[in-house]
């Protein structure tokens, strides 16, 4: 299995060069999804070579889990900066995760290319989705703020496999397709805003 690169250590030029290649392949997958991002491609509008991106990344999956995990890290310190609203965990939660989702459903292509990546069999991109993991618990971790410790781990377990079944839905419109199975013959209606399928999550309210 491969490890995840020890960012800390690289040298300035090896974290440029990496960040530039994280970069070509975001803006790849922006334009075009997860079939656009190529690494031949990448190397081309990183401006590196194409062995240099396979020091850092052994796969096209490897690299946009990697990608991901960085994307969503900017993402948990600008959400960071405004906490949570909400008077129970419940709603803080829901807040939180919305949010996040927002930032998701402003640029379709490239979230359904994360969802792609991290959701591959491929043993290089494990340590990613733990990374991830770890980057979701510290994203809910102020919302969590009254729960015992020891109950916040299984919590945060249980919203990563709700919120990327969510997802998963969300990339592959399972929620349109559903809605359309019952209405032919009418319009399509568009699809389901992914912060309001964080809203259906939440309990009722008083309860947590």
């Amino acid at each position: 299995m491969a490890a995840v690169p020890a960012r800390d250590h690289l040298t300035a030029n090896q974290a440029a060069r990496r960040t530039r290649v994280l970069d070509a392949a975001m803006q790849l997958a922006s334009e075009g999804g997860y079939d656009a991002v190529q690494m031949r491609d990448v190397a081309t509008r990183a401006q590196v070579a194409l062995g240099t991106i396979y020091r850092y990344f052994s796969s096209k999956d490897e690299l946009l889990a990697a990608a991901l995990v960085e994307w969503a890290s900017a993402v948990e310190q600008r959400l960071t900066a405004r906490p949570p609203r909400g008077p129970t965990a419940a709603e803080r939660l829901v807040d939180v995760l919305r949010r996040a989702s927002r930032s998701m459903e402003r640029d379709p292509n490239l979230t359904a290319a994360f969802v792609t990546a991290i959701a591959s069999p491929d043993p290089a991109v494990a340590p990613w989705q733990h990374e991830m993991a770890a980057v979701l618990g510290a994203l809910v971790s102020d919302a969590l703020s009254g729960v015992a410790v020891d109950e916040r781990d299984g919590i945060v377990r249980v919203l990563s496999w709700v919120w990327f079944g969510a997802l998963l839905g969300w990339v592959n419109g399972v929620d349109r397709r559903r809605d359309d199975r019952g209405r032919a013959g009418r319009r399509r209606p568009p699809p389901r805003p992914l912060g309001r399928v964080a809203g259906r999550w939440a309990p009722p309210p008083g309860r947590e």
